[in-house]
């Protein structure tokens, strides 16, 4: 037997050593798999994209998880003869990226305003880089056995031209269209943000009721309404059936006299409140598509900055928040205050970065026409070209499809791929080169990270051209948190059919969030982040690994505890040590199958077969959870508690056939059970497999899957 059993099982001193030894095999790559004969050329191809993870810090629980799934997926696929290709990758992530660098400046005592973009944009690409770097390492240390020779960054060169590409074709087919609408500001990072980079949350807000003129208006902001001169009710409403569309009237306002205009809309609510309110069209989308109906003039209360502008009067240049309790003390001096509901609970849009309060404004955007390519996703879906588990998301993918609204794509950071644009008073060109002619001037703005990471599964294959793309588009799985059903799967989608042709994936697997032990979100301000790496070096990788897949189903959160994960360290060091007694119990067998067996040995070798088929049945419909939770009953209690314990009579048998069949039927037991566990504990098994003594041995990450 080989001494390393008689120490315990040591994942400190394994597991680098095991990966480096997996990573030069070169067997994470396909092709090479191929070239030495693993695979076969005309073997069918099993394809995983990596959501790749932002590089901007430290792995966290949650890419644990998604590392862990996606490696089972792999190596199972691997060890079943797929051509199997796992792409990595890292994102730039944008404006998360540039949140999290204004945060190290806002300690150094700098801001990005103020700052030359070429300098911010540097310095944000060295951070990147550390900490892609950082990153890269620390998804090795999980054990992924990715292709690293294909990694991708979502600014590579050729990414960047191919985002750039794909804005101009949809400029050039009608599908992007730059148009002054109402966007979400966040004022603190002086950005628009698309509906799903924000929060909607409910929220108890004063709800004001005012006199104006002969009418009684509400509004939770009474700040924005300097501006307002419509007056607009239901043409239906027989209560102000006297009042006429365009009548004039005058009445006294916030800051003085002032000349309204009768608007009569559909879009008023007649059940709420008095049934009339004053439009706000430079900060409401409501307000602004009825002044577009009825062209009306806009005018900006709200600068860039939160602050009220000249037209508030003596409230200029304050916070919108400081200003409104002054400007409601103002209108009751005045009599102009009806009552107030202090009890009215509202929705608030709040960026999902700093939590502040998104102002709509109104501004020259770029936007993507939804309806045409949520149509195609939908009529995917309805192909059944996708496949979701678990297969409720499909509903909520639907209903996002169903009901999108034309997608901001223009973001005002440096961080990100510029928009390859270029104006000239009214004449706008979509083109990488400055336009032929004087006064083209070039926009400053980049794209929302979802455009160019929407369309990652087409960049990482080399589309449209490569080799990749021809042999490994579409890819099999799209694995994912749950969270992504409405942000990022949407747009994978929609980009796959619009540019590749087909949906990107047949497959789109779901995972929950990973929650702290009382099942409580992660936070850093909670202070209950529980750092993945601190775990794996305390109990080793296969242990986390074990912890984050049994239990887990598909698109449920899970509570992760630290005695959940110390359990599966005790798991691994069972494996050691029914190696260590198998080794020294067979060390003068023959290694040859005898040619008869026991009873007993024909009925546990008969029962593990059966896992076998019940094990792989699981693989194959993505049920981790379970296989993971059959093998470690099976290797604990039937092949620890029962079958060894059961072979101890055997093994001292003086009858050649009783003593051999125990200890073939050992031997047996414990490969194919290494062979089943590696895709859950990858290190542990394959250290053990390289000290067996097997004919025509390979890495176990490449032997072949029990049949």
């Amino acid at each position: 037997m080989n001494e390393i059993f008689l120490s315990p099982y040591s994942a400190t001193n394994t597991e680098s050593k095991i990966y480096k030894i997996w990573e030069e095999s070169g067997f994470f790559n396909p092709d090479i798999c191929v070239e030495k004969g693993v695979t076969n050329e005309s073997s069918e191809s099993f394809t995983v994209v990596m959501p790749p993870p932002n590089a901007n810090g430290d792995l966290h629980a949650g890419h644990s998880l998604f590392i862990t799934l996606e490696d089972i997926m792999t190596r199972y696929k691997r060890m079943s003869g797929f051509k199997t290709l796992w792409i990595p990758g890292a994102d730039h992530a944008g404006f998360e990226t540039q949140v999290v660098y204004e945060k190290k400046l806002e300690k150094e005592g700098r801001s990005r305003f103020g700052m030359d973009p070429n300098d911010l944009y540097k310095e944000i690409l060295d951070f990147t880089l550390l900490n892609k770097k950082n990153m890269e390492s620390q998804v090795r240390s999980m054990g992924a056995s990715c292709d690293w020779s294909r990694e991708k960054f979502t600014l590579d060169e050729d990414v960047v031209s191919k985002t750039q590409d794909t804005f101009i074709k949809m400029f050039n087919d009608g599908m992007i269209y730059r148009g002054k609408r109402t966007i979400n500001w966040c004022y603190k990072h002086q950005t628009s943000l698309s509906e799903v980079e924000t929060e909607s949350v409910e929220e108890s807000s004063p709800f004001y009721y005012f006199k104006y003129g002969p009418f009684e208006i509400g509004t939770v902001r009474p700040e924005t309404k300097f501006g307002d001169k419509y007056v607009v009710m239901h043409p239906n409403d027989k209560r102000y059936s006297e009042y006429k569309d365009g009548q004039k009237i005058q009445l006294e306002w916030i800051n003085g006299p002032i000349e309204a205009t009768i608007i009569k809309d559909e879009a008023v609510d007649m059940e709420f409140g008095t049934g009339v309110m004053t439009i706000t069209p430079w900060h409401s989308q409501i307000d602004f598509e009825i002044a577009q109906r009825h062209n009306l003039d806009m005018e900006q209360i709200i600068d860039w900055r939160g602050k009220l502008l000249p037209i508030a009067g003596e409230f200029a240049g304050m916070n919108i928040k400081d200003a409104r309790p002054k400007i409601v003390e103002k209108l009751k001096a005045k009599g102009l205050v009806t009552r107030v509901d202090d009890k009215y609970t509202n929705v608030v849009k709040r960026c999902y970065k700093c939590n502040t309060i998104i102002e709509p404004q109104t501004k020259d955007q770029w936007f993507v026409k939804m309806a045409p390519l949520t149509k195609m996703a939908l009529d995917s879906v309805d192909r059944g070209e996708i496949k979701f588990i678990p297969d409720n998301y499909e509903k909520i993918f639907r209903y996002w499809m169903e009901n999108s609204i034309d997608w901001n794509i223009s973001r005002q950071i440096v961080w990100g791929i510029p928009i390859p644009a270029w104006f000239n008073g009214d004449k706008i060109a979509a083109s990488k080169e400055k336009p032929e002619g004087d006064g083209w001037v070039k926009d400053i703005d980049t794209f929302d990270t979802w455009f160019s990471s929407g369309q990652w599964p087409l960049m990482v294959t080399g589309f449209p051209d490569g080799e990749d793309f021809k042999k490994f588009y579409p890819t099999q799985v799209m694995e994912t948190g749950h969270d992504l059903i409405f942000k990022w799967v949407p747009r994978m989608v929609i980009f796959g059919l619009y540019l590749g042709g087909k949906a990107p994936f047949n497959t789109v697997y779901l995972h929950g969030l990973v929650n702290d032990a009382q099942g409580k979100k992660m936070s850093k301000s909670k202070g209950n982040v529980i750092n993945p790496l601190t775990l794996t070096d305390k109990y080793g990788t296969d242990a986390l690994r074990m912890a984050l897949v049994i239990g887990n189903t598909p698109g449920t959160d899970l509570a992760l505890r630290e005695d959940k994960v110390k359990g599966y360290k005790n798991f691994g060091n069972k494996i050691w040590n029914i190696t260590r007694f198998v080794l020294e119990n067979t060390k003068d067998w023959d290694g040859k199958k005898p040619d008869n067996l026991s009873e007993s040995s024909t009925k546990n070798i008969s029962e593990l077969n059966e896992l076998v088929a019940d094990v792989t049945k699981d693989m194959d419909n993505y049920r981790f959870y379970l296989a993971a939770e059959k093998l470690y009953h099976y290797v604990w209690h039937t092949f620890a508690d029962k079958i060894i314990e059961e072979s101890k009579e055997s093994l001292k048998s003086d009858d050649t056939l009783i003593k051999t069949s125990a200890q073939y039927t050992l031997r047996y037991i414990l490969e194919t059970s290494l062979k089943l566990l590696h895709p859950f504990m990858p290190f542990i098994t394959e250290e053990i497999w390289s000290h067996l003594e097997i004919e025509n041995k390979k890495l176990l990450m490449v032997t072949q899957w029990p049949k």
